[in-house]
């Protein structure tokens, strides 16, 4: 059983018109992630502009199956962009800008839930199936339209914690160090953790595979 990254058609509100930035400047070659955050961090706000539109899409999808609730990842997304440029000035020099984007997304994810005094919804297998990303560069893409769809119903059964290491590591093909800096773990635990999450996805996938649907 295999899956693809997600992402969504929704567009965000660019960062230079949500914070008065001016377009990205043209470049003769694409600059890295990493070079780009560093321009940020260095007064270049501009260049968080381009950031934006490489990582708006995959970013809402991981907040949309994260929390289940379309509208909050919107929301979060949008707050995601805003402490980036606020909080520029604590990027390292380590080059890991997405696992520090997702660092972001995840504590946003918490502080919105804990001010809205609500949890994280229950995944819809419908929004899974809506969104979800074709790409052939994920690790676990469905041969078959069927097998996709029972993958993301079994997706849908986990609980908060098991989709989000899962969808760090599997979907966002984030490394295990990588992951374990997002959940602020060891890297062994990030591992451990991944394992079990896979394993309760499996026993989904199998009891949905043989119409014995949870």
């Amino acid at each position: 059983m295999t899956t693809g990254s997600l992402d969504f058609p929704v567009q965000l509100r660019p960062p230079e018109r949500r914070f008065g930035l001016s377009l990205p400047v043209d470049r003769t070659e694409p600059s890295s992630d990493h070079e780009l955050m560093l321009a940020v961090r260095g007064g270049e706000l501009d260049a968080l502009g381009e950031l934006f539109e490489r990582h708006q899409r995959p970013l809402l999808g991981f907040l949309v199956n994260l929390t289940g609730d379309r509208t909050a990842a919107e929301d979060i997304a949008q707050t995601v962009f805003q402490r980036m440029l606020k909080y520029r000035h604590t990027y390292r020099d380590d080059g890991s800008f997405t696992a520090w984007m997702y660092h972001l997304a995840r504590r946003c994810a918490a502080d919105h839930y804990r001010k809205s005094s609500s949890q994280p919804a229950a995944v819809d297998p419908a929004e899974l199936s809506e969104h979800a990303d074709e790409g052939p560069t994920a690790p676990e893409r469905a041969a078959h339209g069927e097998d996709r769809e029972i993958l993301r119903r079994a997706l849908a059964c986990l609980g908060p914690d098991e989709r989000e290491v899962l969808l760090l590591s599997r979907f966002q093909e984030l490394s295990f160090a990588q992951v374990a800096g997002v959940l602020e773990c060891s890297v062994g635990a990030a591992r451990v953790r991944a394992h079990r999450a896979l394993a309760e996805l499996r026993r989904h996938f199998l009891k949905l595979q043989k119409g014995a649907c949870p």
